[in-house]
């Protein structure tokens, strides 16, 4: 299958030889290309039209020239009806609709979990696909681009945001498939988003815990959602991962989680969890650990309805189901857990993503400045070594 793409002088640097001669077909000229050679010999040449039927003619090394030096010395030489700026008809970029519903979908969309796939479906329908799903993928701009997204943003800046990182990931694939030479949409800014380094100190997870006990006998649904949230703060996991969890996913001590987010992985219980997974086995009926109390064999909604009614109770009316995984790793950091260690716990492919959880409180901070304080007094008063609880030689 012949090799297209809009060249560029960085994307001709990049070529590599391989172990048979190969050409890379510019999309911007007909009949322009770079003829890569075993010997890694990268030379520019072109297909000209002729009486007898065409030619082909070697315009030098790829390094002596850039592309657009090249393209214009095309576009002198041959006819004016046989060399267009744009792709030739059967040759035609696909649309973004097209794209997305064949080569996107299999190479990339497929290989996601199912609650991404949800949520990038909604704004392919919603969004994208309505403002973009006609318009040829080379056709794409930065400026078409930051116009869609600046006028979302006035009404749902965290949907714009969603919906740019979906787009964004549409336009690499086109990159990658060489329809494209830059992704327009790299260029736009996200829409900045307030830091929330909210989660629960101590004296709240005790007020949050009351609260739950005067919930827990209320109704099946109530009981289903106390153990749901109280599962939450044990675990730290994510609100998908409990809802949905599967009884052949709870093995002992362990949940084997086949379709977290970052994929299948190994979440170890604390006594704690394993005493609330164990009462509940013993109200088992069905797949699911918390069945929909209409009909078990399906698992309940994602709506945790009690939730709202909980923080309020407890005094926290700010705080999110989700701020439940923040006090895992900012409590697990508190007590000294290396952040490796909390990366795991927390199913983090990368540490760096766990520092976005991991704050700190306000009363640690003071606590460690006074530390710190002291330890620095005794050194300006030389009054002997600092204990090693106090300071670190740097």
């Amino acid at each position: 299958m012949p090799r297209r793409r809009r060249l560029t002088d960085a994307e001709i640097a990049r070529l590599r030889p391989e172990p048979r001669e190969y050409t890379v077909w510019d999309t911007r000229v007909r009949g322009l290309g770079v003829r890569v050679r075993p010997s890694g010999a990268r030379t520019y040449i072109h297909h000209r039209p002729s009486s007898a039927g065409g030619k082909k003619v070697s315009l030098g090394p790829a390094t002596a020239r850039g592309i657009e030096e090249v393209r214009r010395a095309c576009l002198a030489a041959a006819p004016a009806a046989a060399v267009e700026a744009t792709p030739a008809v059967g040759d035609a970029t696909p649309r973004l609709r097209e794209f997305v519903a064949g080569p996107w979908k299999s190479a990339c969309f497929d290989r996601f979990t199912p609650s991404t796939q949800r949520s990038m479906r909604s704004a392919l329908k919603s969004r994208l696909l309505p403002a973009f799903g006609a318009e040829r993928i080379d056709r794409l701009c930065r400026v078409t681009v930051g116009r869609w997204f600046d006028a979302y943003s006035l009404t749902a800046p965290g949907g714009a945001n969603r919906a740019l990182d979906v787009l964004r990931q549409i336009l690499d694939h086109a990159v990658a498939c060489g329809h494209i030479a830059a992704n327009p949409a790299r260029a736009i800014r996200r829409n900045r988003r307030a830091k929330l380094t909210r989660f629960l100190s101590r004296e709240e997870i005790r007020r949050l815990h009351r609260v739950l006990d005067g919930h827990a006998g209320r109704s099946a649904s109530a009981r289903q959602q106390v153990d749901i949230i109280r599962l939450l703060l044990l675990t730290g996991c994510r609100k998908s991962e409990i809802v949905r969890l599967r009884w052949q996913e709870v093995d002992g001590d362990r949940l084997n989680l086949r379709k977290a987010k970052t994929g299948p992985r190994r979440v170890f219980l604390n006594a704690q969890a394993r005493a609330i997974l164990e009462r509940r086995r013993e109200q088992a009926h069905g797949p699911w650990v918390f069945p929909s109390v209409r009909d078990p064999a399906r698992p309940r909604g994602d709506e945790l309805a009690l939730w709202y009614c909980v923080r309020r109770e407890a005094g926290f009316e700010e705080v999110r189901l989700h701020d439940l995984r923040h006090s895992v790793a900012s409590h697990a950091m508190m007590l000294g857990v290396p952040l490796p260690v909390v990366a795991r716990l927390l199913g983090h492919r990368r540490p760096s993503m766990t520092l976005r959880y991991a704050h700190v409180g306000d009363s640690e901070i003071e606590a460690a400045a006074e530390r710190v304080g002291q330890a620095i007094s005794r050194l300006m008063a030389g009054s002997g070594p600092v204990p090693a609880n106090d300071a670190k030689p740097g």
